[in-house]
């Protein structure tokens, strides 16, 4: 067997898609319908897969010839989700994001990349009255969903509790991969200033809801403080006894971030690049993750750990964003 040949770096490449406890082979052949041992043949380089076949492979598998082949151009393919539909709901999107976290779990080993530009967006799900606000903001302002149309918020109108829910299943996932974060001192600053927004432009339909959203997000940040401290994660309210995935925890009063997540599952790499706010693209392309991967390790040499040690920094980074809190609730 030829190991360059494209076809079998083709397989190769589809192999390290797959969760460690899926077959190959069995894919392949449920895939093409084809026996076990065509689609042996066809994965050792032995019999040339078709045109059509190959088709089937690259749409079912979303991958591409440059990909596989590794060509030395400029070109780098990505994967965008959203593309192709018009709107999509906060719900849509969180269901899509909770499979890429139990995809993720699927494998042996893992580890989560953060680069914060905001505050991780999933841990706006940890308390029900943030996450209402921020659901109801991205629905109306970001992505302009066409039911939200001269709608003022309202706690009491909008709790979102079908988003709140896929939300603590995300924080769930999340928590059983180890991570490491690089965040900001104006990470929050985007969440303040939408909620500033909609104080300012008459937004709040009962004025009492802004102090129990920004009471709410405090809270957030107290939780994420707590795992930070400890270095682990966990959800609110949990024993030690259930403590999940360790947390390395980083901040860097330089770079302000790009809200990108970085992703190690056995030996493949993966760049989850955000745009539009939400929106994000997905690639496996070796050159990008490698520039990328290095580039964040590089400002993680040149930024301050704060979990699990560091006390003097952590007590500063977080008590800077109680006062910014307090600041606008006052």
């Amino acid at each position: 067997m030829d190991t360059n040949h494209p076809q079998v770096l083709l397989f190769q490449y589809i192999k390290t898609s797959l969760p460690g406890h899926v077959s190959l082979v069995d894919q392949v052949a449920d895939l093409l319908n084809i026996s076990n041992d065509s689609a042996y043949r066809r994965i050792r380089g032995e019999k040339e897969i078709s045109l059509s076949e190959l088709k089937m492979l690259s749409d079912h598998f979303k991958i591409s010839l440059d990909q596989v082949l590794q060509l030395k151009n400029e070109l780098v393919v990505f994967r965008a989700p959203e593309i192709n539909s018009e709107r999509v709901s906060l719900a849509d999107y969180l269901r899509g994001m909770l499979e890429y976290m139990k995809y993720f779990n699927t494998f042996e080993k893992k580890r989560m990349l953060y680069f914060c530009k905001d505050i991780t967006f999933f841990h706006f799900y940890l308390y029900p009255e943030i996450a209402s606000f921020k659901t109801f903001f991205w629905s109306k302002t970001i992505k302009d969903l066409p039911e939200y149309k001269g709608k003022l918020y309202s706690l009491e109108e909008y709790p979102h509790t079908d988003c709140f829910e896929l939300g603590q299943q995300i924080i769930r996932e999340y928590n059983k991969i180890p991570s490491l974060e690089l965040w900001n001192a104006e990470s929050i600053n985007s969440t303040l200033s939408q909620i500033k927004y909609y104080k300012e432009g008459g937004y709040f339909k009962n004025p009492d809801d802004l102090d129990i959203i920004l009471d709410s997000f405090q809270l957030c940040l107290d939780h994420i403080e707590l795992e930070v401290e400890k270095g682990i994660k966990f959800m609110p309210g949990d024993s030690e006894i259930v403590y999940r995935a360790p947390l390395q925890f980083y901040i860097n009063e330089v770079i302000i971030g790009s809200n990108n997540i970085l992703v190690e599952l056995d030996d493949e790499k993966l760049s989850f690049v955000t745009y539009n706010v939400l929106s994000y693209l997905i690639t496996k392309d070796p050159r990008f993750n490698e520039k990328s991967f290095g580039n964040f390790f590089t400002l993680v040499s040149r930024s301050s750990q704060i979990s699990a040690t560091g006390e003097k920094e952590r007590n500063r980074f977080f008590n800077t964003m109680r006062e910014k809190v307090a600041a606008l609730k006052n």
